[in-house]
């Protein structure tokens, strides 16, 4: 007995693929302009409220697409404002047949951040993370798949519904690839996404305050250099090779000397402003004055700027946070000379949900972990 075709989720399809569904169905091109705004000026999903479609185009739609998003399992809110989702997403492997004590559900967190001037909503992209860095909560559950397009996006359009999304009403404003994985051990699936939240027709945000966030996978930013426009974050986290080694693993396979020059290539491909390092400040690790000294070496006269990030614990963890006089002296010293350097104010700890904390639900682990093996990394380009 055949089963029916899967549907095609009309998340996970740019500008370009959606204009080329739609003309597969028989219409028109101008159709495909006509449903992104419905799915991301409106936030709609149902076809039925799609009201400037002919009821014969809405009637095939029904066949052969839908709008699904992740499942929301849990939702926390922090005293600060935060709020954290844990989110269901399918399993793409085969289940064994029930009873079993293997959920059929893969999870990720996903976590919005309010401020006055702005609301930052961070997404993940991967179940789990290979790469292994010994300070991230995430790194130690291990890794299951990459998310799909249509998972990554669904994660923003889900945040847009339960914020109460109005057309007009702009509530998230940047968007940050820095929850559960390493975005472009994922490219094929992240740069889709990330076209369509800059796409006007799409979430419309501003290439600037979509950032891609990674570890140091050097191949894969100097493709993103040539193949999209939004800002680059790097998880620095130590100032000399030794240091870096041991705290993010694929340091091994690109050195910082590499990575850098990764990165100021990425700055004059994509005529950028400068590339934000992120350092997370570990008690008596990386965060002595010899340390800041060696940032300056690396960094005075680049356009960089260093987010001071205060580790944030979890279960059975060996490090402890730095303290604030040591993080205000490490700051002091970078900006004495020279080089931009700021604090990032912990937010949502109180639920798990500041850097490094995304845990999710991770099951049914299928990739070696960065640290003991540095091949069989899944990297999908």
């Amino acid at each position: 007995m055949s089963s029916a075709p899967a549907k095609t989720n009309l998340l996970g399809l740019t500008q370009a693929e959606l204009q080329a569904f739609v003309e597969r169905m028989g219409e028109k091109p101008f159709r495909a302009r006509q449903l992104m705004k419905w799915l991301y000026h409106r936030n709609v999903s149902d076809f039925d409220e799609m009201t400037d479609l002919a009821k014969s185009f809405r009637a095939k739609l029904k066949e052969v697409a839908e709008v699904r998003v992740p499942r929301i399992l849990r939702t926390q809110v922090s005293a600060d404002g935060t709020r954290k989702w844990l989110l269901a997403v399918e399993s793409p492997e085969p289940q064994p047949p029930a009873p079993s004590p293997q959920p059929s559900f893969q999870a990720i967190e996903m976590v919005f951040i309010p401020e006055p001037d702005r609301g930052t909503l961070c997404i993940s992209s991967q179940v789990g993370c290979a790469m292994d860095c010994t300070f991230c909560a995430t790194a130690q559950q291990g890794f299951n798949r990459n998310l799909t397009t249509a998972e990554i996006v669904g994660q923003v359009w889900l945040a847009n519904r339960e914020l109460g999304f109005k057309p007009g009403a702009r509530v998230i404003t940047n968007i940050v690839f820095m929850g559960m994985g390493e975005p472009l051990a994922n490219y094929r699936n992240v740069v889709p996404a990330a076209e369509i939240f800059m796409d006007d027709l799409g979430f419309d945000i501003s290439r600037r305050r979509v950032t891609v966030s990674t570890s140091g996978l050097v191949p894969q930013m100097r493709r993103l250099a040539a193949e999209t426009n939004c800002a680059l974050a790097v998880s620095l986290h130590a100032p000399n090779d030794a240091l870096r080694d041991e705290l993010v693993p694929i340091n091994r396979k690109h050195p910082i000397a590499e990575l850098l020059d990764a990165c100021w290539h990425y700055v004059e491909k994509q005529n950028a402003r400068s590339i934000t390092f992120e350092y997370v400040m570990l008690d008596g690790i990386n965060d002595q004055p010899e340390h800041a000294y060696e940032l300056v070496r690396l960094l005075k006269g680049k356009p960089a700027k260093l987010n001071l990030i205060p580790f944030n614990p979890f279960p059975q963890t060996r490090y402890r946070r730095s303290t604030p006089a040591a993080i205000e002296r490490f700051r002091d010293i970078l900006n004495s000379h020279g080089v931009i350097a700021t604090t990032r104010r912990t937010r949502g700890d109180d639920i798990d949900a500041a850097c490094g904390q995304l845990v999710g639900r991770v099951t049914n682990r299928t990739t070696v972990r960065l640290g003991s093996k540095l091949i069989g990394v899944a990297v999908q380009s």
